[in-house]
């Protein structure tokens, strides 16, 4: 169900955009609007905008915008209804269930006790962890090197070496046995009756996104086995669909994420400074896990164990990415065997340096390939050499794949010709022997005409929304269908109508465009900048030919869906023109 437009224009109107942005990113004022580093791309020099006037946000440099709602969604990767949530509590604002049915209503129920009885393990097992009852667990995590700060971070723990120590607590609680054991913290037998998941273990929480503890991994004191485990499959866990750190890797923007083994390589790696590291829930890396890292980055860095395993969860990780349209490129931590250990012992600097030069991942599925041939037999050499061209052929497209055919001639020592044609002659078989077409300049296609109407009604959209007074001069001289695009006109009209009512909110128009893209345009739409516009002439020419080219545009557009065989055809056309020459002889200013 979705909210009603009066409670999220409610919610909305309670959280001043201003004051949420500033609790995430630190902007400052500048002029009428406050900037800052963009949250969501790698920037050194800030050119994310935020209105107080509008209610809205808007990155200059990757175009993201939107308002308060938006801005949480791609902050925290929640749905609308969690966002507007969100909002609504902190604005204090009760919002109607999404679903009232008794079947709804108990399911909502169960999930919320399983994620208290989760929330009161994890503060058990952090309050065994700095007690006498833990000083095993404690020796591990300092013989680990893990500062107090680091631990508390992650809310690291232990569980008691007794077989029933969290249900008694649970239970002391007013937990039911059923619900401890559907939480994934307890099981039962006929023997031992119900008694804990873990024990003798110290205890890493598992959160969601939404920094709720969903589940526990623990490793084990000693020799016992398994050395690692972690919490079944519940209501509120999904191995498959989750990732150890990413409540707090989904905040680096770093640009890219890294994604190692262990719970120990990304806490490692976050008290060495490196916040953009997670890691797979005791499974194999999974497409849904690499379809949660997608809404966060376009870039993964594979960083596992320089063994044999670990070189084929490389392998195996780089088709997932693939698959999932992410690029990829591989963390060399030779001649140490994880991120822990190479932290430990190289220090940050040089991780930073391994991460800078990661190996692409083509490059690395080809290192690993030629590892199985012997480069000094002539006829090894040639295996390698057909395996490599064929491999060559997974680039569908021509440009990539010749890129790719001069760098491995280079980088082998193999003609680049021969390999040309060896190539060829596989890809023919799969029928991608078309040759690449190189551009045969630098110099970039001029844009098109509709390119600059458009940038002349998004100025005159911005500018209405910067100064609402002008509205009762534009409307002398332009119309919603002067603009020349449906998404134009759509956003236009709405906002015409809000400033003839005296109720306009370019914050309240974007929530009308649910489609991500249609969303980022329209919130461009708000934030186009005029420039060199320093004097009033300046100025008054700025606006004359933002009027002018707006109708131009809707004149052009208007003449292109008129028929010839319209009766009308030539009336109307000889009156646009005319309308066209009028304006072009009036005074349009946008001052007294």
């Amino acid at each position: 169900m979705r909210y009603s437009d009066e409670i999220i224009e409610e919610v909305r109107s309670r959280n001043d955009i201003v004051d949420v942005i500033g609790q995430y990113v630190h902007i400052q004022k500048k002029g009428a609007n406050y900037f800052g580093l963009c949250p969501f791309h790698n920037e050194k020099s800030g050119s994310f905008s935020v209105s107080g006037q509008k209610q809205m946000f808007y990155c200059f440099g990757c175009g993201a915008g939107g308002n308060v709602i938006t801005f949480l969604m791609k902050y925290d990767n929640l749905s609308f209804q969690e966002a507007v949530k969100q909002l609504a509590d902190r604005a204090g604002i009760k919002l109607p269930d999404e679903d009232n049915s008794p079947a709804a209503k108990a399911m909502r129920d169960k999930r919320q006790i399983l994620l208290d009885i989760n929330k009161e393990a994890a503060k058990y097992y952090y309050y065994l962890l700095r007690s006498p009852v833990g000083q095993k667990g404690m020796e591990y995590f300092k013989k680990r090197e893990l500062t107090d700060e680091t631990m508390k971070h992650f809310g690291l723990g232990y569980a008691n070496i007794t077989s029933d120590d969290l249900v008694k607590h649970l239970r002391s609680l007013g937990y039911q046995d059923s619900q401890i054991i559907e939480a994934g913290l307890a099981s039962f037998d006929d023997k031992f009756g119900t008694h804990d998941k873990f024990w003798n273990r110290v205890m890493f929480p598992i959160q969601d996104a939404s920094q709720k503890v969903i589940g526990f991994g623990g490793r084990v004191m000693g020799d016992g086995k398994p050395k690692y485990l972690n919490s079944p499959e519940t209501p509120i866990f999904d191995k498959s669909r989750n990732l150890f750190g990413l409540n707090y890797a989904k905040n680096s923007r770093a640009g890219y994420m890294i994604i190692c083994e262990g719970y120990m390589d990304v806490i490692a790696m976050h008290q060495a400074g490196f916040t953009m590291a997670v890691a797979s829930l005791g499974t194999a890396f999974t497409t849904g896990q690499a379809l949660i890292l997608k809404r966060y980055t376009d870039e993964v860095i594979l960083s596992y164990d320089s063994d044999e395993a670990g070189t084929k969860a490389a392998l195996r990780g780089i088709g997932i990415l693939k698959e999932a349209g992410l690029k990829g490129r591989v963390l060399d931590l030779r001649p140490h065997k994880d991120p822990d250990e190479f932290i430990k012992n190289e220090g940050k600097e040089a991780f930073e340096e391994r991460i800078r030069n990661a190996e692409n991942t083509f490059f690395f599925e080809v290192r690993i390939m030629q590892s199985r041939y012997n480069m000094a037999d002539p006829e090894s050499k040639t295996e390698f050499h057909r395996e490599l061209a064929q491999k060559l052929c997974e680039f569908q497209e021509a440009l990539e794949r010749e890129n790719y055919i001069e760098a491995v001639a280079a980088r082998y020592n193999i003609a680049i010709d021969d390999l040309r044609r060896l190539v060829a002659t596989y890809a023919a078989k799969v029928g991608r022997a078309k040759p690449a077409q190189r551009p045969k300049s630098g110099i970039q296609n001029k844009k098109l005409p509709e390119d600059g109407a458009k940038k002349n009604q998004r100025l005159l959209l911005t500018w209405l929304t910067d100064e609402p007074e002008l509205f009762i001069k534009v409307k002398k001289w332009v119309s919603p269908e002067d603009f020349s695009d449906d998404l134009y006109r759509k956003v236009a009209a709405e906002l015409f109508a809000g400033m003839e009512n005296g109720n306009f909110s370019p914050a309240a128009i974007l929530d009308h465009f649910t489609d991500e893209q249609e969303h980022s345009h329209v919130a461009e739409m708000f934030n186009t900048n005029l420039i060199d516009i320093e004097t009033k002439e300046q100025r008054k020419k700025a606006f004359r030919d933002i009027i002018i080219g707006v109708r131009q545009a809707g004149y052009d557009r208007q003449k292109k869906e008129l028929k010839p065989d319209d009766p009308d055809y030539l009336t109307k056309t000889i009156q646009g023109k005319k309308e066209l020459e009028r304006l072009a002889h009036s005074d349009i200013s946008p001052d007294d």
